[in-house]
């Protein structure tokens, strides 16, 4: 009798535990639901939207799959498709923690500074008569971006390790040449895909740029919400993922959604800015 008191608070916690995941589950549903009814048809409709949230899409400045514009622009396309590859690729090293080594550092900070430059580059272009130092192209948009996308993995991912499990491996997954060439070798592949603007090759990739969007933002949150309600380290392995990553993906939809909503609000059009 006196491990009743004990065993009841256990229930209740145990209740409220599958109420606040069956809340979880229900409003993820609810908001996906009303964001696939209100984003324009098909499945290039849906990744237009993704990518309405986050990029300019100007016409101009984006890559075409046959007659129609990517969901994303020639430099967000580079940048999350880098990122999507970068994510998948270290996770083959499983739940290693550490940073790039002070090489492979310095190769992803060059890429910032390429992205950085570029970028500004580009924005001059915007306003006739401003100098310039070159003429900006899309393939350039495309390889800065994918460059920055790789670097964002590289410290996303070791992040997420440190947060998530209770038992996670310290050495770094990018620790020299032999762990970075790969990941570079498959980063010019698919630009080299995207830049052939063959519709068997860029309908694929635009998917998966949009879809990117989604996995990025939902590993954010998911290590946030961690944080924030202080349950760091206390995952054993990927089967305990499901809830903070659908906490995560939820709290990335309802941006997307929002945004969407405000920037169409504003605009009246899913097209992306004119310049």
């Amino acid at each position: 009798m006196e491990n009743l008191p004990q065993l009841s608070g256990r229930l209740t916690g145990f209740n409220v535990a599958n109420i606040l995941k069956g809340l979880l589950v229900f409003s993820t549903g609810l908001v996906l639901l009303g964001w696939l009814w209100f984003t324009p048809p098909g499945l290039l409709g849906k990744a237009d939207a993704a990518g309405y949230a986050v990029c300019h899409r100007i016409a101009a400045r984006s890559f075409v799959i046959g007659d129609r514009q990517a969901p994303l622009c020639a430099r967000c396309s580079g940048m999350y498709l880098g990122a999507l590859l970068g994510i998948a690729y270290l996770c083959r090293f499983g739940k290693r923690s550490g940073m790039p080594s002070l090489k492979v550092s310095a190769v992803l900070f060059a890429f910032l500074i390429g992205f950085g430059l570029d970028g500004a580059n580009s924005y001059l272009h915007f306003f006739p008569g401003a100098p310039g130092l070159y003429e900006p192209t899309n393939m350039l948009r495309l390889i800065t971006g994918t460059g920055i996308g790789l670097g964002l993995a590289a410290i996303l991912m070791p992040v997420a390790h440190q947060v998530l499990w209770k038992a996670y491996d310290a050495r770094p997954a990018l620790a020299g040449w032999r762990q970075f060439l790969p990941l570079l070798g498959l980063a010019g592949l698919i630009d080299l895909a995207v830049l052939s603007e063959n519709p068997l090759l860029l309908y694929p990739l635009a998917l998966l740029s949009a879809a990117s969007i989604f996995v990025i933002l939902s590993i954010v949150y998911m290590v946030v919400w961690l944080m924030v309600t202080k349950k760091e380290n206390r995952l054993d392995n990927y089967r305990d993922l499901a809830f903070p990553w659908l906490a995560g993906f939820l709290t990335a939809l309802l941006q997307i959604a929002i945004l969407d909503a405000v920037r169409y609000f504003l605009t009246g059009t899913w097209a992306g800015f004119n310049l």
